[in-house]
């Protein structure tokens, strides 16, 4: 396999189409900072990061024209998806100044099922031999985002600035929801309320607690396990009192599969084993209500039609001549 990564080629000017979504995005939210302004923890500091980056994706335009390349254009998508882990989290700074929803959600949850199925599911499984296989399956979610990435770089790089774009922009849009609709999930709320709440199935609502309040207790399951650690320190270095409905852990996921099947029969059949525990652990470990699994598998079925329609319509050039 000839992947040439450092040949010279010749390359269209201008932005490719994951850095012009991401300045779209950059934008909008900088605006909605300037409406929120007063209101906002550190809204100074979050402009100051918003010029960065974009500064950021116009030096990197830059510099690629000193060396176009399939590695340069890899590097420059790659940095724009790293990104996610800095607009993730910063979907919290402006819902947290909104009212809670999760008395909403939960009460939603019991009246469908009698019940909360997060609950449920953690208290009747608490072995090692459930616990370690979902914990593994929430952990794989990044990897495997990395592995459809890669793959299409490697053996369908004609696609990749599709792909890219498509991860990118439905996580996009998921964050814009997230930020109109403050749901923290179980993993925050049942600990706010109280496990008595809980269990009788009363759900106050409580404001903007979680504005003053991000505290994440331990999670259900194996506490010495080795992925039950791995999630559990992964989340409290980067998990906020955000992004509960729907489940984006579930609607990416199922994004990918997507991809996977057009892409390699393989490559999907390798995936699907960690797919369905990813899918099954949202709701084991709590972080999200049943009905955000449920939600987040539809709405990635149509997200990917919708932004890869997106992408023919407005975004798509050859990224080599």
């Amino acid at each position: 396999m000839a992947l040439d990564l450092f040949k010279r080629v010749e390359t269209r000017k201008g932005l490719f189409a994951v850095e012009k979504i991401t300045l779209i995005y950059n934008l909008l939210t900088s605006i909605l900072i300037l409406f929120l302004f007063q209101e906002m923890d550190h809204p100074a500091q979050m402009l100051a990061d918003r010029a960065m980056i974009a500064g950021m994706t116009f030096l990197l335009m830059y510099l690629y024209r000193l060396a176009p390349c399939k590695f340069s254009a890899f590097i420059r998508i790659a940095i724009q998806m790293s990104l996610l882990s800095y607009w993730y989290p910063d979907t919290f700074e402006f819902n947290r100044i909104f009212p809670n929803l999760d008395h909403v959600f939960a009460s939603a949850e019991q009246w469908i099922f009698g019940g909360q199925p997060a609950v449920w599911f953690s208290l009747r499984f608490p072995q090692m031999w459930v616990s370690e296989p979902f914990n593994m399956g929430y952990f794989f979610y990044y990897p495997m985002i990395l592995l459809v990435v890669v793959w299409y770089f490697l053996y369908r790089f004609e696609l990749f600035e599709k792909v890219s774009f498509v991860i990118v922009t439905a996580f996009f849009i998921y964050y814009l929801f997230y930020i109109f609709v403050p749901v923290a999930g179980p993993q925050f709320y049942f600990p706010a309320i109280g496990n008595d709440n809980v269990a009788q199935g009363l759900f106050p609502s409580i404001g903007d607690y979680f504005n003053h309040n991000q505290e994440l207790l331990p999670g259900p399951g194996y506490e010495h396990g080795f992925f039950y650690n791995l999630v559990e320190s992964s989340q409290q270095v980067g998990e906020r009192p955000t992004a509960a409905f729907p489940s984006s852990h579930v609607g990416m996921s199922t994004i990918l599969m997507i991809m996977a099947w057009r892409g390699s029969r393989c490559l999907f059949a390798c995936l699907l084993p960690f797919y369905l525990l990813l899918c099954g652990a949202t709701v084991y470990i709590q972080a999200h209500y049943l009905i955000d699994a449920i939600v987040g598998f539809f709405s990635a079925i149509v997200l990917y039609v919708a932004v890869t329609r997106m992408f023919k319509r407005w975004f798509a050039q050859p990224m080599f001549r």
